[in-house]
């Protein structure tokens, strides 16, 4: 399995979901009320301009005067009884139902100025809230109506009373500029939430793979996203250090938690800005105790140096956080040079790590050190003798290896 890939998906996955649930909402109330405003202002001048030609139009008047007051009640009904989803059903209908009326009562396409233009909202409002495929049966509808209206306009015009010309013609054009406007309007808007949602999604991209790489090298992230083959390397030439606080737990004891881990927190924040300062990288933190190798997952010659030089430089680091906190803090450092096994491992809160004699033998150089000492073995101190002053310790017992030579880094030549 992909594990990288598994990270990245639940994360984006779930911010998705955050989004989505946060604005679907917003986004489709702004959506229907534009809808419906503009549909109730076009029932307004049917309203005017029927009524203004005199009784016998009364009845035409009479379906956009319906059609705001079932709008209007529907709506604040359903939202006192806290039915949205009803909210939207009720108005796509009367959005897509109501223009069709109007023009079959007025008498027809040619005498509506074809009012019937504005249900095409319905199907369009239907898309931008409901998703594409709970909008296909609005928009069936829609050409069903459209056909009926069409193979009975002849019908619908033969009891058509007369209106005068320059209203059909200002109503046809205010059909056509108001449908092509309320269309351009919340396309625009749908199209600026489109590019709000894709600029969020990247901002999210940026985050999930800073994650990431706050978890694996950057080198081994793009392997897992690439494919799904499981990392596991062989470097011959590592230098791996441990380094631990001692007698941690006594110093803390009287700590409350929060302080303990902001403690905690300083000190190996301050680890983690040297390991990049020289480029090396930090495999884990157990507890108290801070791992970081040199040499993986890139190899590079001078990997007993730069940690060397970390090692160092970690001294004077945990001096200044002492000074500041007044916590007395001392620290065992261990390393040792050699070959070890890389690899990821896990589906689920998986980690880089390494394996091998030279890992167990660099974290027996620090169990088996001395506080304030940086002990080394052999094999580092071959790597470093030449650049490094180093003191001979002597011989320690390390289980399962007997006796071994272990030296003290004291600092640069």
């Amino acid at each position: 399995m992909n594990a990288a890939a598994n990270l990245l998906s639940v994360v984006r996955n779930a911010f998705w979901r955050q989004f989505r649930d946060r604005t679907a909402a917003f986004l489709g109330a702004i959506v229907l009320s534009l809808l419906v405003l503009a549909e109730s202002l076009v029932c307004v001048f049917w309203i005017f301009t029927l009524s203004g030609l005199g009784e016998g139009y009364a009845l035409m008047a009479a379906f956009p005067y319906l059609y705001i007051i079932l709008s209007y009640s529907s709506i604040l009904i359903f939202y006192r009884l806290g039915r949205y989803n009803y909210i939207s059903f009720t108005q796509l209908a009367m959005l897509l139902v109501m223009p069709f009326f109007m023009q079959w009562v007025i008498g027809g396409f040619e005498a509506s100025s074809g009012v019937a233009i504005w249900a095409i909202l319905s199907p369009v409002g239907a898309l931008m809230i409901l998703g594409t495929r709970q909008s296909t049966p609005w928009f069936a509808l829609f050409m069903v109506l459209s056909a009926v209206s069409w193979q009975l306009d002849p019908n619908f015009a033969s009891n058509a009373l007369p209106i005068p010309s320059y209203i059909k013609d200002v109503f046809f054009a205010i059909n056509l500029i108001g449908v092509a406007t309320i269309l351009y309007i919340v396309m625009r808007y749908f199209q600026s939430q489109k590019a709000r949602v894709l600029d969020d999604l990247a901002i999210e991209k940026a985050r999930s793979e800073q994650l990431l790489l706050n978890v694996l090298p950057q080198s081994v992230a793009n392997r897992l996203k690439q494919s799904d083959i499981k990392i596991a390397d062989r470097h011959e030439a590592v230098t791996i250090m441990f380094a631990d606080l001692v007698d941690f737990t006594s110093v803390s004891s009287d700590m409350p938690p929060d302080k303990l881990v902001d403690l905690l927190s300083q000190v190996f924040s301050r680890f983690d800005h040297l390991a990049e300062k020289y480029g090396l990288e930090k495999i884990k933190t157990i507890g108290d105790a801070y791992m970081v190798a040199g040499g993986v997952p890139t190899a590079r010659q001078d990997h007993a140096y730069a940690v060397a030089n970390m090692a160092l430089e970690m001294h004077k680091e945990l001096a200044e956080v002492s000074a500041i906190t007044g916590k007395q803090l001392s620290m065992r450092i261990g390393i040792n040079s050699g070959p070890v096994i890389a690899g990821v491992i896990g589906n689920t809160k998986f980690s880089y790590d390494l394996w091998g004699d030279t890992v167990n033998m660099a974290s027996r150089m620090e169990q088996f050190g001395l506080p304030d000492v940086i002990q080394v073995t052999a094999a580092t101190y071959a790597l470093l003798r030449d650049d490094y002053v180093l003191d001979l310790r002597g011989k320690i017992e390390v289980k399962g290896k007997g006796e071994v030579d272990a030296y003290i880094l004291k600092s640069k030549r």
